[in-house]
């Protein structure tokens, strides 16, 4: 899961607590080549002190000019599982956090990090947080192992005892457009719907799962940020712990929640998965939230049904919106869709 769109929610929320906590804020802000096509897309809107690239904040941390703060909610990472430079990852994922972490220790400043439910590997050995388990995880992909290195250098040093980590399990929502790959597939099958008229899954290849029928824990995108400010702004609990509803879902679930936000029958088809994929692919991923609330975070979770109905009618509608003009659920969903039909570039579902 990218932490960039949770990011941006996070922006937006915090903003909101600024008069609360007495926090001035510099923001930090994008990674790689995709910053100048998406840093307006997370200060729109937003009041801050300046706008920092992640290279000249880190600099300025390893210089003692970095500003001061009350806390520090590290989200940034490079989060694509194809990800194959292990030096890369090795530098932005773990070696960037741990020196924000030892300069928050330093300045007893609150930090708050993204580790990932990629940690957990194939899921063979649990979805528990405990600290105990943590060093038997086999991550499957460079990604979720450079997240697992922190998790146990924060553990084996006992900085786990002064910070919190949060596992990320399958996050979707709001300000996810930017991800490319990565972006959740309500995202993408929003769109493939409307241009398409279908919703395509990956096959399974384990004969004790059926097509679609691979399980995830799916967490909407305002949850995962009320848990994160949660532990930066209102709670003194430390920690590893899952981020996730504690309830998996199937991927058909997700499909049929979608084409119901949409208005539509489903159209549900399966296609190959690819040879890239296939011996790293997670077939199920659900969070054990003992932890999790045990540590005093008693919110309830929204179902998957009502995550993915706001996601449609908040935002994603919005979209089309802004795009198609104030008509746009007419134009996307019947005049868009009939003349894409006439044109054969969809059909209709039966």
């Amino acid at each position: 899961t990218d932490a960039r769109h949770r990011e941006a929610d996070v922006h937006r929320r915090a903003d909101a607590l600024i008069e609360q906590v007495g926090l001035e804020k510099d923001l930090a802000v994008g990674d790689r080549d995709d910053v100048g096509r998406n840093i307006s897309r997370h200060v729109v809107g937003l009041r801050f002190d300046d706008v920092v690239s992640p290279a000249a904040f880190i600099e300025s941390v390893k210089a003692g000019t970095a500003p001061k703060a009350v806390a520090c909610i590290h989200l940034g990472a490079c989060s694509a599982t194809t990800e194959k430079n292990a030096d890369y990852l090795l530098e932005n994922n773990y070696r960037y956090t741990r020196t924000l972490c030892e300069w928050c220790l330093r300045q007893g400043v609150r930090f708050v990090y993204a580790s990932s439910a990629a940690t957990y590997g194939d899921g063979t050995a649990g979805y528990s947080d405990e600290d105990s388990s943590t060093a038997t995880l086999q991550p499957l992909n460079m990604y979720g192992y450079s997240k697992h290195l922190f998790d146990l250098w924060a553990i084996q040093t006992g900085a786990i005892d002064r910070i919190v980590g949060l596992k990320y399990f399958n996050v979707y929502g709001p300000y996810e457009d930017h991800k490319r790959d990565m972006r959740s597939l309500v995202q993408k099958a929003y769109h493939q719907i409307i241009e398409r008229g279908h919703l395509e899954l990956f096959k399974s290849y384990r004969p004790d799962y059926r097509d679609g029928e691979q399980k995830r824990d799916f967490i909407y995108v305002r949850d995962a940020v009320d848990v994160t400010l949660h532990f930066a702004l209102n709670s003194r609990a430390c920690g590893l712990l899952n981020c996730g509803t504690g309830v998996a879902r199937t991927w058909v679930d997700l499909a049929n929640a979608l084409f119901s936000a949409m208005g539509r029958k489903p159209d549900i088809r399966f296609i190959e998965m690819p040879d890239a994929l296939r011996g790293k692919y997670q077939y199920f991923t659900q969070a054990e939230a003992t932890k999790l609330r045990k540590a005093r975070y008693v919110k309830p979770f929204l179902s998957l049904d009502e995550g993915v109905a706001d996601y449609v009618k908040t935002h994603l509608d919005l979209r089309v919106a802004a795009k198609f003009g104030q008509d746009h659920l007419k134009l996307a969903r019947s005049e868009m869709e009939a003349c894409l039909t006439a044109a054969g570039t969809i059909s209709t579902p039966k």
